[in-house]
Formats: structure tokens, sequence, C-alpha cells
């Protein structure tokens, strides 16, 4: 009986995983398939991924490099100290942008490319491309761009890396070809668009407002090509108006991806307790920053800026301090230095500006200079990006960030420009007007300054920093190149100069 039992046991088990592998066999596909998921790209949801992914892929870093902030310590203090022994932070938008959203572009343009109905959507991709490539190059110089975010689609896994001057070249040509498709008469990415909710004419305009960027760029290392560019660009149309800023409006609440993604940085890695003492990673406001607006009276700085007094924030102007960079641990009085301000800097749910108006005018003035542009004087351009750039903080913070016309007409009448001056006096003081416009993306301010060398920034000769007690001028190539696309990044590096911090990229030249 027993052997019989046994028997019928074993028949029985047999029969259950026949019938149970017979089951998972057939329903395998069905079972394991996501009822949440789709088989095929939804173009409209990977760009709003991707505008995301390019608008929060910023070097905090450079905040301390362009002194506007620094820290007592050597870690969060590297971009302002220089610091050897944490140069692998330069690597950060490199590993960043390409598995983000340069592949989410990739995605799109892939999908829209061969629908004429979709023109829209395409250039709308092609011109964010050339944005978040360009940000890309002006840290590292030479990148892979051609062969970028091709594992998906030709298993290639070692992209070449392209030259930069190749790059500026391409990117240019998109910007105008994609201007030029744009079809009011032809469907947009609408609400999927966080820049402009489709709005075909402020696209193009952006197109051309950073054609503008990209062109100026080039003045050094060709201005008769740097000539072309800009004059193209400015004949095409370009951002005049702040109702065209290219900026994207955030939430203070929600997920994370929905806030401002420099104010919810700086906010979680300093100043979350607001009291300005129990800052964790030490930071302030470096006292470059700080001093400049306080000697020059800058309405700015009661926006920017905050004293904690017995644990209440003070915007009054006397009291500002900007801390040293030099410092190497915590002062006794580090609760008496300026930090950013809760209500506009670190407002989670206030806009981060792309490209504003304040921009344009300041590179237009420097057009007029260059003898490129006869559309109005240096000087009232160069007061009309003051302007924009001071207004500029209430569509950031609208109600905290409000400057009013009497203060900036009283800062441009202390401030005018100095029309007789040499060229290299207006540069001087166009661009250490963008160096105050362009906080906080010191990314652009770190371009800027290395094309035009203002504002004429001392560099921080910290104990054991990796350039020689000078700031730096691209930033390091990550690790994981060397280890999984060492033949391309050999050859960049054979063709561009050492993966160092002193290197110079294509345009950057002395």
């Amino acid at each position: 009986m027993k052997k019989l039992i046994t028997k019928y046991k074993s028949a029985i088990c047999v029969v259950l995983i026949s019938t149970l592998l017979t089951s998972c066999t057939k329903d395998f596909q069905e079972i394991n398939t996501d009822p949440e998921s789709s088989t095929t790209i939804q173009p409209a949801y990977v760009f709003t991924k991707a505008q995301y992914d390019g608008a929060k892929n910023n070097l905090i870093l450079l905040l301390g490099t362009m002194q506007y902030t620094t820290s007592f310590n050597d870690v969060a203090g590297f971009g302002s100290k220089y610091v050897s022994s944490q140069n692998q932070q330069s690597m950060a938008q490199f590993s960043n942008a390409y598995y983000q959203e340069i592949n989410e572009l990739a995605l799109v343009i892939n999908a829209v490319k061969n629908d004429p109905e979709q023109v829209n959507l395409l250039a709308s991709a092609r011109i964010w491309k050339a944005y978040c490539f360009s940000r890309i190059t002006d840290l590292y110089g030479d990148v892979p761009y051609t062969e970028a975010a091709q594992g998906y689609t030709n298993s290639n896994y070692k992209p070449a890396y392209d030259s930069q001057k190749s790059i500026y070249l391409d990117m240019l040509k998109e910007l105008d070809e994609s201007a030029l498709s744009l079809n009011a008469a032809k469907a947009t990415f609408g609400q999927a668009d966080l820049i402009y909710a489709g709005s075909t004419i402020k696209w193009k305009k952006f197109a051309y407002s950073l054609m503008l960027r990209l062109g100026m760029r080039l003045t050094k290392v060709d201005a008769a090509l740097a000539e072309t560019w800009v004059k193209k660009a400015i004949a095409g149309g370009v951002i005049t108006d702040d109702a065209d800023i290219a900026k994207i409006t955030y939430m203070s609440a929600g997920q994370d991806i929905n806030k401002n993604p420099i104010a919810l940085s700086l906010y979680n890695s300093d100043f979350i307790k607001a009291d300005g003492n129990s800052n964790p990673e030490g930071g302030k406001y470096q006292d470059t920053f700080i001093t400049y607006m306080k000697n020059n009276k800058d309405p700015r700085l009661g926006i920017l800026s905050v004293v904690y007094v017995n644990g209440v924030a003070d915007t009054t102007m006397a009291i500002q301090k900007g801390m040293p960079a030099t410092f190497s641990a915590k002062p006794a009085d580090f609760v008496t230095y300026s930090e950013p301000n809760q209500k506009t800097v670190l407002a989670q749910g206030g806009a981060k500006l792309i490209y504003t108006t304040a921009e344009t005018n300041f590179l237009l003035a420097e057009a007029v200079l260059r003898g490129w542009y006869n559309g109005g004087t240096a000087a009232t351009l160069y007061e009309s990006g003051v302007r924009a750039a001071m207004k500029q903080w209430a569509i950031i913070a609208p109600a905290d960030g409000i400057i009013s016309d009497l203060q900036i007409n009283t800062y441009i009448k202390y401030h005018p420009f100095n029309t007789s001056g040499t060229f290299e006096a207006k540069m001087q003081q166009i661009y250490t007007e963008y160096w105050l416009a362009a906080f906080p993306d010191a990314q652009e301010a770190f371009a800027s300054y290395r094309r035009t060398g203002y504002p004429a920034l001392v560099p921080v000769n910290y104990v054991g920093n990796a350039t020689g007690g000078k700031i730096f001028r691209r930033m390091l190539y990550p690790l994981s190149e060397q280890n999984l696309n060492r033949a391309s990044l050999d050859a960049a590096i054979a063709r561009q100069g050492a993966d160092d911090f002193m290197t110079r990229i294509w345009w950057d030249k002395l």
C-alpha cells in the first residue's frame, strides 16, 4: 500500500508540473507584460522628460568657480577651491546627460523624423538637442556627437568623439534648418512642451537666440564665421521680449522632478534648516559676489541674499557679507555670512530661465561694438540688458523677486555705459553685468568668462588644488570612458590635448 501511494503521488506531481509548464508557456507573454506600459514610443511623454533632464543637468560646482558661492568644506567647496582629491565631481554632467536627455531626444527624433505631419515635433526636438549638446561640449570639448545614443538603434556602445569644431558647425546647421522648418499649421507637442506649450513662433526665436549665443562663442577662434552666424541669427529674429523667454516653471510640491533643480539641489545640500548656522556642506555666498553687489548698491542683493539674525532672515544690505573661499574650517562667525534667499534663489516652485532677454541684449551690445549690428547703440542695449536682468527675478519668483523701476533707473544712472572707453573696457562692463544677470546659471557664466575674460575674477590658490591656482578651462572626462570607450577617448585626447582642467577647448583661445 505504501508503494502504491508513493506511485500515485509521483504521478500527480508529474501531471501538476506538466500542467504548470504548459500554462506558463501558454500565458507567459501575457502574464509578464505590464498592462500600464506601451510597446511604442510616445514622443510627447519622452520629450517632456528630455526637457526636464536637459534643464536639470547643471554642474552646481560652477557656482563656486564663478565665485557666486563657496564652502569651508573641501568636498562641497571643490568648485571654488579646485581641490585635487575631488576632481571626479567635474565628470557628472557628461555621465548624466548621455543616458538621460541625449538618449531621450534620440528616441523622439527617430519616432517622428519620417512623418511630415510631425515636422514641428522634430524641429523642437532638434533645437532642444542643440541646446543640450552645447552644454556638454562647452564643458568637455570633443565629445560623442554623431554616433551618440546609438546603443539602442545600432548597438554602438563605443561611439567616436567628434571634434568640437564639427559639433559646433552641426549644431548651428541644426538650429538653422529647424527654425526654417517650423510650420504653424502643423501639430505640436502642445502642453507636453514645458517651455513654450508648442508655440512655433517662440521656438523659432529660441532657435535663433541659441544661434546668437553659439555664434558669439566663436569670436576668438574664427571671427568671420562668428560674424556670419551672428548676423543670420539677428536676421532670423531673436528673443527681445520677456514673454518669449525660454523657461520651465516648476512646482514647490510633489515629485522632485517637478521642482526647480538648482533650488532643490542647493536647498537639500546646505540650506534646508534655514538658520544660517546648520549648513551640512558649509556653504555661503562667496565674498566676490556679495562685495561687488554691495559696493555697487545693486538692488538685487536684497532679493538674492539673506543673513540670519537670531534665526530670522534679514535682507538688509548693510549686513550682507560674503565668505572667503580660502577657509578650511568653519569660522566662528559663520552665521554672519550671507546665503541664498529661501523665497527667491531657493524657491523650488520658481522658474528656471534657459535663455533670457538680458542675454540677447548683452550679446547684441557686443555685436554693435564689433560692427555686426546697427539696430541700436551699445549703450542702449547694455541698459536694456541691465533692466531685463533685474526684471527677470519677478519671473523667477513673482511674489518676492520684484525690483522697482525706481531702483533699476537709479542703478543705471550711477552705472552708465562707458561710451568713451576702449573696446575691452566696454566688453568688461557688458560681461561683468552678464555675470550678475546669469546667476544662478553658473554654467553659462563659465562659458562667457572663458570667452571674454570677464568678470576679471581673481583665482583662489587653495592648498592642494588641481590647477596651479588658476580657474580651470574645462571638465574631466568620466573614468567610465577610460574603461568602456578607451580607443575613442584616446583619439579625442590626441586631437584636443590632455584630459586636464587647464586644456583649452576649441573655441577657448587666448
